[in-house]
């Protein structure tokens, strides 16, 4: 692919990014009116077929399909240039909205301007959970895997239950499977590489942060194993990061953090790129440019494994997508996911205070965006207005 080619394909993939809203869901429609309809990257089955591969990886499902695409136009580098461009202007946004508090602070501003972002953000949780439960309760084992996903991680608030439930989940799906030759032979040649970056990362970042106090460094572990550990989008991700970052390690109040997702809502590109605010966040005491330096680091953190994955399987994806194992545990881990995130959506509506107000706003941010008449962005301008001016 010609230098002038990456240049025009990394302008399309701008346009995208600067045009999706809305989670996976949404951004597919966006690469599937530019980069198939209006340019030809690929073709519509292609797309899809990118978008199974990226449903059964870890990590942030739109950026990911993107990313392939990039890979598959031209190599690992076009690959590595599009993660940046699709990926880069929000990150930058929400590493400056991680200072807003700071901001408000020092202008003598009430944070009470942002009391309503809370309510509306829970209302963006709680849509989401139902939009995925209805697409992955489909018999009775997702149902059971749902329920079982909800309560166990709504009843054990740390970290290491998201993993086990996934995991749980996908065993499950696989065992109880009715499909012969499950784990049917097929040859694999992948760039090793990859994936021995993808252990490097994952052991080294582990023993740092076992080993130092820094910050950076634990702020690094943790996103990187976000990264590794969530199927989808960015709702998925919000389970983890908040009992971890809300009710573990207290970097932030649970206001601040659903202050920072609401926040998220209203731009365009991956959902991920609110690691910038919650790493910035945890850094907020720290000085600015250790603040720039803890939101940087969150957001290489979190969209690093996803990558490397990506770059470790794409090239051998023909001849993995005939394993039939690999896609039946995508059900259980899709229904177990889908409990995550509604017992994410229960609690933040739990901490978030059942004051009518609250629940007003809530109810409105649900309603608006089930029509789909408003967008996202708008719904986010509208609530911090009226937060200013009330």
């Amino acid at each position: 692919m010609e230098r002038k080619s990456y240049t025009q394909f990394l302008k399309d993939v701008l346009i995208c990014s600067l045009g999706a809203y809305g989670g996976p869901e949404a951004h597919f429609s966006i690469f599937l009116d530019h980069l198939v309809s209006k340019k030809q990257y690929l073709s519509e089955e292609e797309l899809v077929e990118l978008l199974a591969l990226t449903s059964i990886l870890p990590g942030p499902t739109s950026t990911q399909t993107i990313v392939s695409v990039g890979y598959r136009k031209g190599g690992a580098l076009l690959a590595f240039l599009t993660l940046l461009t699709w990926a880069l202007v929000p990150v930058l946004v929400m590493t400056t909205l991680s200072f807003l508090y700071q901001f408000l602070k020092e202008r003598q501003i009430s944070e009470e301007v942002l009391r309503f972002i809370g309510p509306m953000a829970v209302g963006f949780i709680l849509l989401a959970s139902w939009r995925i439960g209805k697409k992955v309760l489909t018999d009775r084992l997702t149902v059971f895997l749902f329920l079982f996903g909800t309560l166990s991680t709504y009843f054990i608030r740390t970290a290491w239950i998201f993993p086990l439930v996934l995991l749980i989940g996908g065993a499950t799906s696989v065992l109880n499977s009715t499909e012969k030759q499950l784990f049917n032979r097929t040859k694999l040649t992948p760039p090793y590489r990859y994936l021995i970056l993808f252990v490097v990362f994952t052991l080294g970042s582990l023993t740092f942060s076992l080993l130092t106090q820094s910050l950076l460094v634990v702020l690094f572990e943790a996103f990187y194993r976000y990264g590794y550990l969530v199927f989808g989008g960015g709702q998925v991700v919000v389970p983890v990061m908040m009992t971890e970052l809300v009710d573990t390690r207290a970097f932030m109040t649970n206001e601040q953090f659903l202050t920072g997702y609401g926040l998220v809502q209203g731009l365009p590109g991956p959902m991920f790129s609110f690691s910038a605010y919650a790493g910035g966040m945890a850094a907020r005491s720290e000085g600015a440019v250790v603040q720039i330096l803890a939101a940087l680091v969150s957001a290489i953190g979190i969209f690093l494994p996803g990558t490397l994955l990506i770059f470790f399987v794409y090239p051998v994806w023909e001849d993995l997508k005939n394993i039939k194992a690999v896609k039946v545990s995508l059900k259980g881990i899709n229904a177990v996911a889908g409990g995550l995130i509604t017992a994410a959506a229960i609690l933040l509506l739990q901490k978030n205070g059942f004051a009518s107000i609250n629940l007003i706003i809530t109810g409105i941010t649900v309603l608006l965006l089930a029509t789909k008449k408003i967008p996202a962005p708008l719904i986010v301008l509208s609530v911090l207005g009226a937060g200013i001016v009330l």
